[in-house]
């Protein structure tokens, strides 16, 4: 192989390396009727805020933490689109 191409790829997988370290380190809130949700990028929830009007209504707050939390992942995934989507340049991975 090329030494500059092997000098290219060790570049960009480099990048693509510190580029996942940043979203896993970043923090997502997702937000639903009275409900707060902080996930960090590695899909661990580190905290939820429920607001004290919902305890009464469980079905509610059932309904309100998931939407939270699938809020936070949704974030999470579409970050993740535009942060490696740079690296492969819209094709969905290295597959082809």
């Amino acid at each position: 192989m090329n030494p500059n191409m092997l000098n290219k790829l060790k570049k960009i997988q480099k990048q693509m390396q510190d580029a996942q370290e940043e979203l896993e380190s970043t923090e997502f809130t997702g937000k639903a009727s009275g409900v707060t949700v902080v996930v960090q990028g590695t899909r661990q929830v580190i905290d939820v805020k429920i607001d004290e009007a919902l305890l009464d209504e469980v079905e509610m707050l059932q309904d309100a933490i998931l939407l939270a939390v699938n809020d936070a992942l949704a974030q999470i995934d579409k970050r993740q689109e535009e942060t490696m989507g740079q690296f492969t340049g819209g094709m969905g991975g290295f597959g082809f």
